[in-house]
């Protein structure tokens, strides 16, 4: 069988920019996907958005019969790169020897915020890349309606973020630079997580949710900005255990989104009203 051709240096140089650089991501709209299961699930479920395939003899050697028909057959163009090569493309320690150059997906924000139902997680300066992909994560396998992000977020297209993602990146709507008074004006409201205020209620004693609902969650230090606080319908905390002073961002994220999304909707529809009980 055919081997792809070798990876020109221009075309590695390309690749190490799209890992490194922000604005080439954007530039291109495309990113890198690394990682053996990763790159099977793209290969097998959404081909379409591979724009380029590179892969390096280790990988080759462990690849099953199925995997590389399927590789084969895909319209993208692929490339062969050195073990050795392939390790200096990439910042992950024992790289797999595979990784995607993948289109970025366009999704459109009024359509999914006009739905008859709307829960999404909003993050605030958000810094760390693992806490995003882990948000981005939770909200998928939670079939959430998305992910939304400040501007001076961690980018959600940036390597570490999309494998902390495990593959959802591609399945779930994430919307970045995101102004959070818009919500607004699509009826969302806002539902903030804190640890400190007079007037925050136990998350347990919430005991419905407005059919239009963003979560917000703050930066892993300074928390919420204080106008997101001011202008949230309801703040609420996460009781912990005497000792323990707070709790990570993603995991923050992770109850609060499975917590409301098992919660009955407001009989007015949502519009009104906190939802909490005595």
């Amino acid at each position: 069988m055919l081997q792809p051709p070798v990876l020109t240096r221009a075309g590695a140089s390309r690749i190490r920019h799209l890992l490194r650089d922000t604005k080439a991501r954007s530039r291109e709209a495309a990113f890198v996907l690394e990682g053996a299961k990763s790159c099977r699930d793209l290969i097998h479920q959404s081909p379409q958005a591979i724009l380029s395939l590179i892969v390096s003899p280790r990988f080759l050697c462990m690849e099953t019969e199925a995997d590389r028909r399927a590789r084969t057959q895909l319209p993208a163009s692929q490339f062969l790169c050195s073990d050795i090569d392939f390790d200096k493309l990439t910042d992950v320690e024992m790289s797999q020897g595979i990784l995607a150059v993948v289109r970025q997906p366009r999704w459109d924000e009024a359509h999914v915020l006009k739905q008859s139902c709307v829960l999404g997680l909003y993050g605030d300066r958000l810094q760390d890349p693992a806490n995003v992909g882990a948000i981005i994560r939770t909200a998928a396998a939670l079939n959430l309606s998305g992910v939304w992000l400040s501007a001076d977020s961690a980018d959600h297209f940036a390597p570490k973020v999309v494998r902390a993602t495990a593959g959802t990146i591609l399945s779930l709507p994430v919307f970045h630079a995101w102004d959070w008074r818009a919500f607004s004006s699509y009826g969302c409201d806002i539902y903030s997580a804190i640890l400190a205020s007079t007037d925050r209620v136990p998350i347990r004693k919430i005991r419905t949710r407005p059919s239009r609902l963003m979560i917000a969650v703050g930066n892993e230090g300074a928390g919420l900005a204080s106008d997101i606080v001011k202008a949230s319908r309801v703040r609420f905390s996460i009781p912990l255990a005497e000792g323990v002073e707070s709790l990570n961002v993603a995991a923050t994220a992770a109850i609060s989104a499975f917590y409301f999304s098992g919660l009955r909707l407001d009989s007015d529809g949502g519009s009104r009203g906190s939802g909490h009980s005595a």
